[in-house]
């Protein structure tokens, strides 16, 4: 099953990829599709969910009902299918899959394998671990000596990784909340 966890799923560089067309496409191929870019999007239309600066702060994010019932949703389906979760962003690191969606889903039991350029699979660790190499954490990273740590290291790690990645609205959106 795809689920699909795009706010805006249209494509006008790759129209096929859009909602509609890409629904048709998965069933002939004999896949099943969700859409849970409602609650899952990295594009939320709760305002609440916005730091003054624009920016959609995914920690606040995470608490939101109808994202906690969009995670719950993505681990009802995994319990009798795989899943793929599809958005855009190829890097795991500048996608709110990895930087909102994935921290929910290892709280809950579920450790996602990230599918990048030419089929290569990334484990959510190693994509972890390069987030705090990125961030000059790498005494937190696996197999150190500060595995206790780690939990806080990545937080922060994530937290930054988000100010830089994480969808930012445009003045005239902020000044519509």
């Amino acid at each position: 099953m795809v689920c699909d966890v795009r706010s805006r799923p249209a494509s006008f560089r790759f129209p096929q990829f859009s909602r509609d067309a890409f629904e048709v496409s998965l069933r002939d191929a004999g896949y099943k599709h969700e859409f849970l870019g409602e609650s899952l999007g990295g594009r939320p239309d709760d305002p609440r969910v916005y730091q003054t600066n624009g920016i959609v702060d995914y920690f606040r994010r995470r608490k939101a009902r109808d994202f906690v019932a969009g995670v719950d949703r993505l681990v009802e389906l995994s319990r009798t299918q795989r899943i793929v979760l599809m958005c855009a962003e190829e890097d795991p690191l500048q996608c709110h899959r990895f930087l909102m969606i994935c921290p929910e889903l290892l709280e809950r039991g579920v450790t996602p394998i990230h599918i990048r350029r030419g089929g290569v699979l990334e484990s959510q660790r190693e994509a972890e671990d390069r987030l705090l190499a990125l961030n000059d954490l790498t005494a937190f990273a696996s197999g150190s000596l500060f595995v206790a740590e780690r939990n806080s290291a990545l937080e922060d790690a994530l937290r930054r990784q988000a100010q830089e990645y994480a969808f930012r609205g445009s003045p005239e959106q902020m000044e519509d909340f």
